[in-house]
């Protein structure tokens, strides 16, 4: 298993609840999120970026 830092742009919703949902769902396209936060909003633009850390499943050797 390893560890990986990422960041994503994530485009703000209408609800917190529908917010959430979309940050775990482009996390969960990276590999299991262990913890994220978002770190800053463009209100301009209306998006959020959202720093994680995930883990991937190391090929099998």
């Amino acid at each position: 298993m390893t560890t990986h830092f990422i960041s994503a742009e994530i485009t703000l919703e209408e609800t917190p609840a529908q917010l959430q949902a979309a940050i775990e769902a482009e996390l969960a396209k990276q590999g299991e999120p262990l913890r994220w936060a978002i770190t800053s909003v463009n209100v301009q633009k209306q998006t959020a970026i959202v720093e994680a850390v995930v883990t991937l499943k190391s090929p099998p050797t």
